[in-house]
């Protein structure tokens, strides 16, 4: 059976380094403060806010909820985005995704000033990933899977990686960050041909492709370390499954995250230290 790659110690091991600066913080009248913009109230999104919630208050970040309508019109959005952004209390803006149709996301993400865009969706933001210039930060579940790899020890540099999803949320991010460690990375998605082999090729393996349990005991072969950021709800199994089918996987590799319990459990410690590294940037 493979090393479990659990989570919750790599986010207590950013936590204590979060409190220390929230003190330091403090103790020059400084509150680090994150405003989260949701629209209407899509269950996914009530659990990520609750789970900032709950991370925030342990950490000691303050949290300034907009709930909006789902009948709200983009203008409204935008303006409040400019409220934000003039707000010398409000150190990092979130903004739950996706948004209705009827609004243009990209316009809307854009609107955030690169110095609160604590998730990495502004075109500074990706500049700063792509090309090591900019301001802002990674997308939290990209850099959440960094810190366990660094927390376990896992060495990145000239290493073979292979991430399979390409979205500019989690794929394409991870994959420069990697790139930026060293690594030989290859990424993927769905239409990669001969994908089973290209992965087994790997030493480290970054799943981000959103289908559930999608790669299977073939893709998989001894000495891998295996990241699973997908989560899905299986109705059949009535359990929460991620991109990679575990029990087999887990059979054959060296180290894994479960889910939940993996990468999940680390992005809300790495959003609430954007928020404080924003603040600390004044």
């Amino acid at each position: 059976m493979s090393v479990l790659l659990q989570g919750k110690p790599a986010a207590a091991a950013l936590d204590m380094d979060t409190i220390r600066r929230v003190n330091e913080l403090k103790a020059r009248g400084i509150l680090p403060t994150l405003a989260v913009l949701r629209v209407g109230e899509r269950q996914d999104d009530l659990s990520y806010e609750r789970s900032i919630l709950r991370r925030a208050e342990t950490l000691g970040v303050a949290v300034k909820k907009h709930a909006l309508p789902p009948t709200v019109g983009e203008e409204a959005i935008l303006s409040l985005i400019r409220d934000l952004n003039e707000d010398p209390s409000v150190h990092g803006i979130l903004i739950m995704r996706p948004l209705p149709a009827s609004i243009d996301e990209a316009a809307v993400c854009e609107a955030i000033a690169p110095e609160k865009d604590v998730d990495g969706v502004t075109r500074a933001s990706m500049a700063a990933v792509y090309a090591g210039r900019g301001e802002g930060f990674a997308p939290c579940t990209a850099e959440a899977c960094m810190a366990i790899l660094d927390y376990y020890g896992i060495v990145q540099s000239g290493k073979r990686a292979v991430v399979v999803g390409r979205s500019l949320v989690i794929g394409r991010p991870v994959a420069a960050l990697l790139t930026a460690r060293d690594a030989t990375v290859t990424l993927c998605h769905s239409r990669t041909a001969e994908l089973a082999r290209v992965i087994r090729g790997s030493e480290l393996v970054i799943a981000a492709l959103g289908r559930a349990e999608y790669l299977q005991k073939e893709c998989f072969t001894p000495g891998q370390t295996v990241l699973d950021v997908g989560i899905h709800f299986n109705e059949e199994k009535q359990k929460l499954v991620g991109d990679v089918a575990f029990e087999e996987a887990a059979s054959i590799v060296d180290a894994i995250t479960p889910v939940p319990g993996g990468v999940g459990s680390v992005t809300t410690s790495v959003l609430c230290r954007h928020v404080v590294l924003a603040a600390e940037r004044g």
